[in-house]
């Protein structure tokens, strides 16, 4: 009978953040990680699709669904009109 190895993803990501490159990387993309993911669970949570989500600020799907991905770097106008849309209010900080 095999027996299974099973590895938790945050023992994974402790091992990878041991490599100081990927440790850089993954401080570098923090922030963009971290508004996403805020986004994505703000939007679920309001029962919205990705579609809906556009309709209301006057875009397209695609554009949100690359939001999401990752795959865009949006400008800080955008952020606002996602905000907005969510019903939430985009706060910058520096720290």
């Amino acid at each position: 009978m095999n027996k299974k190895i099973t590895t938790s993803w945050e023992d994974v990501k402790k091992e990878l953040l041991k490599d100081p490159s990927v440790y850089k990387e993954y401080k570098s993309l923090e922030p963009e990680y971290k508004i996403i993911s805020q986004m994505i669970k703000i939007r679920i949570e309001q029962g919205l699709t990705q579609k809906e989500l556009a309709e209301k600020i006057g875009t397209r799907q695609s554009n949100i669904s690359r939001l999401e991905s990752g795959e865009y770097n949006p400008s800080l106008e955008f952020l606002k009109k996602v905000a907005k849309g969510l019903n939430k209010e985009l706060i910058v900080s520096l720290s």
